[in-house]
């Protein structure tokens, strides 16, 4: 099953899962990209269900104008490498949990790749930075979305300016 979804004719971000499970995780990378106005493109490949069908939609994808590939995969995770086996372009790897591992493995096999394929790895689950990384990527080059990532950081920070009065001092950190 490949699910398909771009929402722009040309995206910057191509996002890549190995399962429709991994829906509800990876959904939250198209969230925060949404919210930075960042077009993006998310397909459901399999390194390992669909091998031939990944570096494809890789070629296609370059062709099409993605600067940047986000890839999603739980358990043995080598959907990160086999994009980034196939692209010059930066990979993000997001290690899924699941499994008996709980995506330890997962976060393992996406960090651990070796010398001279690199991809870039965020925590597990956390499809919310590594869309926040791959605007970061982008926003070397485009400076609006990099307005755009600083007023996010600004407002994140500001939850943090005045103390919350239901909650006592000494657990705010003060004496």
């Amino acid at each position: 099953m490949t699910e398909h979804r771009a929402i722009a004719e040309h995206p910057l971000v191509a996002i890549l899962t190995g399962s429709p499970n991994d829906l509800p995780v990876v959904r939250k990378a198209c969230d925060t990209l949404d919210a930075l106005g960042v077009p993006w493109d998310l397909r459901v490949l399999s390194a390992h269900r669909t091998p031939d069908a990944v570096p494809a939609y890789v070629r296609r994808a370059e062709e099409a104008g993605v600067e940047v590939f986000v890839a999603c995969a739980g358990l043995a995770a080598h959907l990160g490498g086999v994009v980034a086996g196939h692209t010059l372009r930066p990979v993000v790897g997001v290690p899924l949990s699941g499994g008996a591992l709980r995506g330890f493995d997962s976060l393992l096999s996406t960090v651990q790749m070796p010398p001279g394929v690199p991809v870039a790895t965020v925590g597990v689950d956390n499809a919310r930075n590594a869309a926040l990384l791959a605007a970061q990527i982008l926003a070397v080059r485009y400076p609006a979305l990099r307005e755009r990532l600083g007023r996010l950081r600004e407002e994140a920070r500001s939850r943090y300016d005045e103390p919350d009065p239901s909650v006592p001092p000494r657990d705010r950190g003060e004496d």
